[in-house]
This record gives C-alpha cells, structure tokens and sequence, in this order.
C-alpha cells in the first residue's frame, strides 16, 4: 500500500531505498543550492533510478527556476512533478507545467489565514497544492526550517486539488497535524533527519509508519 507521504530532501543511497522500501507516495530532490540539501539533477537521477516505474512519484524541488533550470532538471531527472517552492505567480506556473510537461506542486508558505486565500489563484494551474510554514524574514531559503505554523488555520478548509502539509512535521506529531488539518499527503524534510541535510533511514521509516496510522 502507498504511504500519502513525500519525504523530501533525499541525497543520499540509504535515504533513497529507506523512501522506496517504506512506499512513500512522493520522493524529492531539492535543487535549491543554499539547502543542506541541495543536490545535482545528475546525482538526483541516479538516486532515483531504482523508483522507477513503481509506486513512488519522484518531485523536482526548484526555487524560482529560469528556463534553463528547468529544462536541465527536466533533462537530466526526468521527474514526474515539478515542485515550485519560490515565488512563482500562477502564470509562471501555468508556464513551468506546459515547459516541463509535468504536473506542479505549488508552495504556499503560510502563517495566516490570508495566505491560504492565494490557493484560489493556483488551483486551475497545479496539480497539488502544499501549505508550508512562512520563513523569517532573515532566512536564507524558503522551506525545510523544520517550524510547524498553526494547523487550525486550514480546519475546515476544502480546496480544488488534492494538497500536502508541510512545516515541522516528525513522526511524532504527523498523525495529529493530518487528523487536524485533513491535508491528503504529508510532506517532511528537516523532521526526519539527525543534522541539517543528513536522513536518518529510521526516522524516515517511523515517518510513514506513523502516516500510515493516521
């Protein structure tokens, strides 16, 4: 059975088969190069070579891509979704899906309730949205802070696609972020980890099992 989970941010082999071995849904690469964990699109490729085919999506993390970005990511990974983590308009989205040929997640960083009010603006143009907590102002990216933001903004709420919850999610509190929010998939980075940029293979499978619970 697929987990409705991403795990992102994977760079390393043991990461890599600890995502396919527990089914998550989603797998991500980040193409952000300030994150910890940034990789190439070629290191991502070969990361992602034994998802092909099967139950797990594979995503490309990119921040504000230009043109050549995304055709090199494109290219060289050959993702099944583009995940747009910057400040993309819906009409440059609308552009990367049709460029790239590939559905795109859209961030929406969050931290009250106006800022789910923008989802209305994506939803004709995306193929799943996903509710991130809002960065500091000072921060040098724009996700995988490992901050939660506050789920009852988004009880109640129902949207065109399907969506994900991001922001400080762990294999602690994802079961109660979902059954509070009702998000469809759950989407962690920082909070399975043991440093910055570095998976822990355990945590991760503790991340889906506890999705998989909820």
């Amino acid at each position: 059975m697929t987990v409705p989970a991403k795990i992102c941010g994977i760079s390393t082999p043991e990461a890599a088969h600890a995502v396919l071995d527990g089914g998550a849904a989603f797998v991500g690469f980040n193409f952000f190069p300030r994150s910890p964990r940034y990789v190439t699109p070629d290191a991502a490729a070969r990361l992602a070579a034994p998802m092909r085919g099967g139950r797990t999506r594979i995503v490309a993390l990119a921040v504000d891509p230009d043109d050549a970005e995304l055709d090199r990511i494109v290219a060289e990974l050959q993702p099944d979704l583009i995940q747009l983590h910057g400040h993309e308009t819906p009409s440059r989205v609308r552009q990367v899906a049709v460029r790239a040929g590939r559905g795109v997640i859209k961030v929406l960083p969050v931290s009250r309730a106006a800022d789910i009010d923008a989802a209305r603006d994506y939803e004709p143009v995306v193929e799943h949205l996903m509710f991130d907590a809002k960065p500091p102002k000072d921060a040098d990216r724009p996700g995988g802070l490992g901050e939660p933001f506050d789920w009852n903004l988004l009880a109640g709420r129902r949207f065109a696609r399907p969506w994900f919850l991001a922001g400080g999610l762990n294999p602690w509190n994802v079961a109660e972020a979902m059954t509070a929010t009702g998000a469809a998939f759950a989407d962690v980075s920082s909070g399975v980890e043991r440093g910055p940029g570095l998976k822990d293979p355990a945590l991760i499978t503790a991340f889906l099992d506890a999705v998989r619970r909820a």
